[in-house]
């Protein structure tokens, strides 16, 4: 019984391999626009956080901090975090780990959020669509730079889809569960003034799925920037890089300094962000 079923392999891999054969060469023209929009992102986002002094970036951030908090605590632990980074001498490095958190961040609330609309308001939708999400989180990461590697190459370009990839879902099931769960009351009372479609999303559905909007970016640049030493890999720039150099020499003082640096980034980006629990 074990030998016929061994014998009769169903051929997922070599599916999957034809799949990919197919798209590098039909679908090339795709993934050459595709690449080139998102380095022009890249670029872009690059140019903004490495061209101006570090202090004025710093200080950029601690305004958009105050901005979104209206209090003194997190500037002051924002400020104090980035200034830290300056000090290690990883500013140029958490720049472009930056730029792949932010590019990651741009195109899956882009994208995650209006399919979130559109899976809460179409339950058949969201049944077709959660095998697929379940299938994104829970595949091994490393699976994802394959195909990366093959249609997009070397470089940052790759490391973003990766990371798009994988982190897409949390946008998608958070703006879902935001949309979805919103009280009937205030729904058939929007529709009893007139309300159209519209309206009731701009006015009712939005307002009252922001705050798991923003838990979805808030999991969108954590996960994100759980992605950059995998991003390393396939030769993304950034924190990443000290992190699998110091795995491969076995470089105990370097790995620490990097990996301390990425947990000052995350909590940096983490109290920027929390905007809904603001008082």
């Amino acid at each position: 019984m074990l030998d016929w079923l061994t014998d009769n392999k169903i051929p997922v891999g070599a599916t999957a391999r034809d799949v990919f054969d197919w798209l590098q060469t039909n679908a090339s023209w795709f993934f050459d626009g595709l690449e080139a929009a998102m380095r022009a992102l890249v670029d872009a986002i690059l140019w903004v956080l490495q061209t101006p002094h570090p202090l004025i970036v710093i200080a950029v951030f601690t305004a958009l901090t105050w901005v979104i908090q209206r209090r003194w605590q997190p500037c002051l632990l924002v400020a104090l975090g980035l200034l830290f980074i300056v000090n290690q001498g990883y500013w140029r490095a958490t720049t472009e780990s930056l730029t792949l958190v932010l590019s990651a961040c741009v195109i899956c609330m882009g994208v995650g959020v209006p399919i979130g609309i559109a899976a809460a308001h179409r339950p058949r939708l969201y049944a077709a669509m959660r095998p697929v999400l379940d299938l994104m989180q829970t595949l091994p990461t490393f699976v994802y730079l394959i195909p990366a590697i093959v249609f997009f190459g070397i470089g940052m370009v790759p490391g973003l889809i990766a990371t798009v990839i994988f982190v897409l879902p949390a946008p998608i099931r958070l703006t879902h569960l935001g949309i979805s769960s919103t009280p009937q009351p205030l729904l058939e009372a929007a529709r009893a003034f007139g309300a159209t479609d519209r309206q009731t999303l701009w006015k009712v559905e939005l307002p009252h799925a922001f705050p798991q909007i923003m838990t979805g970016l808030n999991q969108t640049i954590m996960l994100s920037l759980s992605m950059v030493v995998i991003a390393a890999l396939v030769g993304a720039s950034g924190l990443g890089v000290p992190v699998v150099r110091a795995l491969n020499s076995v470089n105990t003082a370097l790995g620490f300094e990097a990996g301390f640096v990425i947990v000052v980034v995350a909590i940096v980006l983490d109290r920027m962000l929390r905007a809904e629990r603001r008082k």
